[in-house]
């Protein structure tokens, strides 16, 4: 993997190179006193995966990002999903919080311009919890989904779209805010205090950027890329059903007794003995990993061959064909 440092680094280098990387390590859970260790041993005394957080390292260090493609073969997504979490966290309860603390010290609540102050900087806020409550409540669980196989019926641009231009007008507010404190609030004995607030305002404001830019990039990327791995493998498992139920289907076709034990497939047998055990459809699909309109076919197949509808007939055919042992009937 190309990138400026490697597993074998001593974290503290990581760390004093550059600030931002504070930031960072504690969104990943990584805490300070690692001593002489390494980036990967830090990571796995943490239970981060390594990878990823170097992957992240490098990303925030290299400007150009010219190999996120490459990136996105080290990211493992669950842990760029809880370094995402936290990182909407430590801003919406902590980054931000305190920067509203340090400007009601810093200015004057007297003043009109203050109060404007303090009014737009809460707008800015509620922009910025209004986007990350939707991020929380609809991108990261359908991502989770997706890790389990799952889309839902839906896509990443799906939700994207809902709040396409979101991280620009975000940038544009906070740009608002201080032109605002620095062109028309007036110097006073709190200049100092004032300066501080704002240096945290351009602090949080750089550290938004990254954290919009890796979201619309490193993190999209690595959601599109599954989306594609999930399509293809619901392909190949339609593909593979629709193959097995031909196969039943030219079973049935050469069979001489449709009451033959021998016309049934491995899978419609399975199938028997799940019925036996008193599973429903959903289970059954579940338990053998198809679907359920799948089983449903099966059953009609099964019932087909043996003329025998009812579970509990199927079930008595199970005992006595040996498909399975009457101790583990459901009765």
């Amino acid at each position: 993997m190309t990138g400026r440092y490697h597993e074998t680094d001593p974290m503290s280098d990581v760390i004093s190179d550059d600030y931002r990387m504070l930031q960072m390590i504690s969104r990943f859970g990584i805490t300070l006193g690692f001593g002489d260790q390494t980036v990967a041993e830090t990571c796995k005394k943490a239970g981060v995966d390594a990878p990823t957080f170097l992957t992240v390292v490098n990303f925030l260090k290299d400007t150009n990002h010219a190999h996120i493609t490459e990136m996105v073969e080290h990211i493992d997504l669950p842990t760029m999903l809880r370094y995402l979490r936290n990182s909407h966290t430590y801003f919406t309860d902590y980054r931000l919080p305190a920067i509203r603390r340090k400007l009601l010290q810093a200015i004057d609540m007297r003043s009109q311009i203050a109060v404007l102050i303090v009014k737009f900087y809460d707008e800015y806020v509620a922009e910025v919890s209004r986007h990350m409550e939707y991020e929380n409540a609809n991108v990261h669980p359908y991502v989770e989904g997706l890790l389990q196989g799952q889309t839902g019926g839906h896509r990443l641009a799906d939700f994207t779209s809902q709040h396409e231009g979101s991280h620009n007008s975000i940038d544009r507010s906070l740009s608002e805010l201080k032109s605002i404190i620095i062109k028309y609030y007036p110097n006073d004995q709190n200049a100092a205090l004032l300066s501080d607030a704002l240096m945290d305002i351009y602090m949080v404001e750089e550290d938004f950027l990254n954290h919009c830019h890796m979201e619309d990039t490193l993190f999209s990327q690595c959601v599109r890329q599954l989306e594609q791995e999930v399509a293809e493998s619901e392909e190949r498992r339609v593909k593979s059903e629709e193959s097995e139920l031909q196969m039943d289907s030219d079973t049935r076709a050469a069979a001489n007794s449709p009451l033959s034990d021998n016309t049934l497939s491995d899978r419609e047998r399975e199938v028997i003995r799940l019925v036996a055990m008193g599973l429903a459809n959903k289970e059954i699909a579940e338990r053998m990993f198809i679907s359920v309109n799948t089983v449903m076919t099966h059953r009609r197949n099964i019932s087909r061959k043996l003329d025998i509808h009812a579970a509990a007939g199927l079930t008595i055919y199970a005992i006595v064909n040996g498909i399975i042992n009457v101790e583990d009937v459901k009765l």
